[in-house]
């Protein structure tokens, strides 16, 4: 008796850890987030940041040094072109220049003098030539009255190029006095000041800029001019639309267009070490608020292609893995879950797996692999990764180009779950919270 309720005990036992494996084998191995493959109209965009400046600005600087003895305009105020913007204390030029002047009168001076002395001198010479013609004079007599005529001419020449070069010396000095007077150069508004009457204005030289004293910039052509990654440039053409905001002006959002890609790159030290390479790329706003200033922070979306009614899927579905799938990364199961298994992939179009016959001979390890895109096809709670080609990336999808069909789902996350998961296992979809109600 007691030794058939233990055998009874012991068909219980089996009995129990039978339907125990068979339920662990229905058990999923995650939870998963999915969505489906559909048809979209997409667009790619390049994200981007900088300011707002205008189209053209003129940095207006010192070409003469002094104190500001008169300020014309304030920061904010319209100028036309010609207008008064401040004068340079004029007095050290104004006295070079009046010395100047009275250098040219007295060269002047001098040189009627040696024309006079020059005239004399050749009518000494033409008597002295009479003189020898006739036998009155010697030939010595002759000679030094030529000579003196060379002199005399040669006198005036120099005095003649005395005053010229005091002439060029007068047009610089008087061209000086002109620069301590300072007008404006185009039309627009005063959008930084940088003087005060009083200081003092220092000219630029060959290796040191000099002082900007004001900017004159026309406001009504505006640019961002932001910055785009070396990685994203590549994509952006003259002529592209974008979209831009300004965050002093948050409920609004300004059309415009590519109008200029630096070649040059802008190095923008991340680190100790390490550098960030971004372009310069600028974009003409169609229109600009009457308010907007330079330097203000403005945000770009830079439209670099558009694709209509394409087959489109999540962009959190896409993930890499090495392709072909090594043995050791595709699932195989026995019994029920392997039949379930079986006939989910088939659904799908993949025929089940077994030990390939090169496998024992290591044909496995000779498999050339690379890391291939793809996503993680849903059927019946099963996963099977396929390799999919992918175009432009919008918003929240990638473009499929071969790979996929409408209506597919796919594993869409999380990513901690996606970057895990293996070909073949049983997964469970993620039961989505109720509006107004959280999960415990």
């Amino acid at each position: 008796m007691k030794k058939t309720i233990l055998i009874v005990l012991a068909v219980l036992v089996v009995g129990a850890v039978i339907v125990s494996i068979l339920r662990s084998g229905d058990k999923a191995e995650a939870k998963v987030e999915t969505g489906k493959v559909a048809r979209k109209d997409l667009t790619a965009e390049v994200n981007c940041s900088g300011t707002i400046e205008p189209k053209r600005q003129v940095d207006v600087s010192a070409n003469a040094m002094g104190t500001i003895v008169h300020l014309a305009v304030d920061e904010g105020q319209r100028v036309e072109q010609g207008d008064l913007l401040l004068e340079i204390d004029p007095a050290a030029y104004k006295s070079a220049v009046q010395a100047l002047q009275a250098t040219i009168r007295a060269a002047r001076a001098d040189l009627d003098l040696a024309e006079a002395s020059l005239a004399k001198a050749v009518q000494d010479r033409d008597r002295a030539e009479k003189l020898f013609a006739e036998g009155l004079t010697t030939e010595e007599n002759l000679a030094a009255a030529r000579t003196a005529a060379h002199v005399e001419e040669a006198r005036v020449d120099a005095a003649r190029n005395r005053i010229g070069q005091y002439e060029a010396n007068l047009a610089s000095a008087q061209h000086d006095l002109e620069k301590v007077t300072l007008i404006a150069p185009m039309t627009g508004v005063v959008t930084r000041l940088n003087v005060e009457e009083g200081e003092n204005a220092i000219m630029g030289t060959l290796n040191n800029p000099g002082t900007v004293l004001l900017v004159i910039s026309d406001l009504g052509t505006m640019e961002a001019w932001v910055e785009v990654d070396e990685t994203e440039v590549v994509d952006v053409r003259l002529g592209q639309p974008a979209d831009v905001t300004i965050d002093a002006f948050p409920d609004s959002t300004f059309t415009g267009t590519v109008t200029e890609i630096g070649h040059s790159p802008l190095r923008i030290r991340t680190g100790s070490s390490s550098e960030a390479v971004e372009f310069e790329v600028k974009i003409t706003l169609d229109r600009a608020p009457a308010n907007i200033r330079p330097g203000l922070t403005a945000k770009a979306d830079i439209k670099v292609a558009e694709r209509g009614d394409v087959l489109a899927v999540p962009l959190g579905a896409v993930t890499v893995r090495e392709w072909p799938l090594k043995d050791e990364d595709i699932r195989r199961y026995s019994g029920r879950r392997a039949s379930k298994q079986e006939a989910a992939l088939a659904d799908l179009g993949f025929k089940p797996r077994g030990a390939r016959p090169d496998s024992a001979a290591g044909g496995d390890q000779d498999v050339e692999r690379k890391e291939t895109e793809g996503v993680f096809l849903l059927k019946d709670g099963f996963a099977k990764f396929v390799p999919v080609t992918l175009g432009i990336a919008g918003e929240d999808d990638f473009e499929i180009l071969a790979g996929l069909e409408a209506g597919q789902e796919v594993v869409t996350g999380p990513f901690r779950v996606l970057r895990e998961l293996k070909d073949g296992a049983q997964v469970e979809r993620e039961k989505k919270s109720r509006p107004g109600r959280s999960e415990d």
